[in-house]
C-alpha cells in the first residue's frame, strides 16, 4: 500500500502577541486504508492537524500530501468535496430526507439521477439501515446513532480516498457508542478508506486506530501502532496519558482467535451416550460440546446429562450462550467467561460452527507474550 496522507513538517501559527504554534513541525505517513486516530489532552492540536488536511484552517509552513499532490496547489472547493468529513453532531439538514442528505455531494458534482440513487441505496445497506424504509425518512425520525451512520455514509457518498472524522460519537450515549464503533469498524473492513479521526479518549484511539498520533503543545510525541503505544511507550507523558492499565487495554486490541485453543472437547449430536461418557474420562473434560454435522454449536453435555437415557448425545443436550466469535476482542472474551463463571468460553465463527475454546490461561499466555 501507497502512502495516501503525508504531513510534512507541518506548522500553524495564530498571530498575536504570543504567536502560539498551535500544531508545531507536525510530520508522519498514513499508508492507504488506514485509521490515524489523533489524541492528546485539550489544546493540543488534534483538531487544527485535521482541518488543515481539507484547508478548513490554512497552514503556516510545511507540507500536507494527498496521494503525492500538495493541497494547497488543488482547487480548494474540490479539494473538500473530495474529503468525506464526519462531525460530532453530525450535521443533518433537517428539512432534507434521508436521500437527499446522503446526495448533497453527488449532486454538487452534477452526477445523475440514477447514479445517485443507485449510490445511496448501496451505502443504506452497507450502514445497515435498510433503503425502502429510511431513504425518504427525516432527521428527527431517526436515533441519534442512526443519525449519526447516515452522518458517514453522506461522507462517504463520492467515495473520497481520504475521510475526517471529528469526534464522530462523542456525542453518543456509551452503549450505542461502542455499538457504533463496532459498526464502524466493521464497514472499514469493506471500504478499506484512509481516515483521520480525531478523539480526546484514549480507549477510543487505541480501538479505532491503526496508528495513533499523540500530541502535546502542537508536538507529536509518539506516532505507533496501538500495540507499540501500550507496550513501548517513549516517555512518561505517553506512559501516564495511556494510564497504568495498558496490560487491560491490550485486550481491547487482541482477538479471542489469537488466544484460543484450537482443539476442544467436542462430540457429535448423534454419537451415542456411551461413547461420550468415554470420552470425558479421556479428556478428562466436565463437559463436551455437541455439534452437528456441520460442526455448528448446539450446546453441551455433562455427566449427569449423560446419565439420562437416551439414543443420541444430542437427546439430552443442553443449551448454553456461553460462547462468542472468534473476531472479538479479548475484553470481551474475558468479560465473558466471568459472566458465565465456567473458566471458559466457546469460540465459533459467523455460521455458529466450534473453532476452539478460550481459558483465562490462554488469555494470560499471550498477553506474557
Amino acid at each position: 500500500m501507497g502512502i495516501m496522507l503525508s504531513f510534512q513538517e507541518v506548522t500553524k501559527i495564530y498571530p498575536g502577541a504570543e504567536h502560539i504554534k498551535a500544531v508545531d513541525s507536525l510530520s508522519f505517513n498514513l499508508k492507504e486504508g488506514e485509521i490515524c486516530t489523533l489524541v492528546g489532552p485539550s489544546g493540543c492540536g488534534k483538531t487544527t492537524a485535521m482541518k488543515m488536511v481539507n484547508r478548513l484552517i490554512p497552514i503556516t509552513s510545511g507540507k500536507i500530501l494527498i496521494d503525492d499532490q500538495n493541497i494547497n496547489r488543488m482547487d480548494t472547493i474540490e479539494l473538500r468535496r473530495s474529503i468525506g468529513y464526519v462531525i460530532q453532531n453530525i450535521g443533518l439538514f433537517p428539512n432534507m430526507t434521508i436521500g437527499e442528505n446522503i446526495a448533497t455531494i453527488p449532486k454538487l458534482k452534477g452526477w445523475d439521477h440514477d447514479r445517485i440513487t443507485e449510490k445511496t441505496e448501496s451505502l443504506l445497506e452497507l450502514i445497515n439501515l435498510p433503503p425502502g424504509e429510511f431513504m425518504d425518512r427525516y432527521p428527527k425520525e431517526l436515533s441519534g446513532g442512526q443519525q449519526q451512520r447516515i452522518g458517514v455514509a453522506r461522507a462517504m457518498a463520492v467515495d473520497p480516498p481520504i475521510m475526517l472524522m471529528d469526534e464522530p460519537f462523542g456525542a453518543i450515549d456509551p452503549i450505542n457508542r461502542e455499538h457504533l464503533q463496532d459498526e464502524f469498524l466493521k464497514i472499514q473492513e469493506k471500504v478499506k478508506k484512509t481516515i483521520v479521526f480525531v478523539t480526546h479518549d484514549i480507549d477510543e484511539a487505541i480501538k479505532m486506530g491503526d496508528k495513533i498520533c499523540l500530541l502535546k503543545d502542537g508536538k507529536l510525541v509518539q506516532f505507533a501502532s496501538p500495540e507499540e503505544l501500550l507496550t513501548q511507550p517513549v516517555n512518561e507523558f505517553v506512559k501516564d496519558f495511556v494510564g497504568g492499565d495498558r496490560t487491560l487495554k491490550r485486550l481491547n486490541l487482541l482477538k479471542v482467535k489469537a488466544a484460543m485453543s484450537p482443539a476442544p472437547p467436542v462430540v457429535m449430536k448423534d454419537e451415542s451416550p456411551e461413547k461420550a461418557k468415554s470420552m470425558l474420562g479421556e479428556l478428562k473434560a466436565d463437559h463436551l460440546f455437541v455439534v452437528d454435522n456441520e460442526n455448528r454449536l448446539m450446546g453441551y453435555v455433562d455427566k449427569e446429562a449423560l446419565s439420562k437415557k437416551a439414543d443420541e448425545v444430542g437427546d439430552v443436550t443442553r443449551s448454553t450462550d456461553a460462547f462468542l466469535p472468534a473476531s472479538s476482542s479479548l475484553k470481551d472474551g474475558l468479560s465473558e467467561i466471568f459472566t458465565h463463571d465456567l473458566g471458559y468460553i466457546i469460540v465459533v465463527d459467523e455460521d455458529k460452527k466450534v473453532l476452539g475454546i478460550l481459558t483465562e490461561d490462554g488469555i494470560k499466555e499471550i498477553l506474557r507474550k
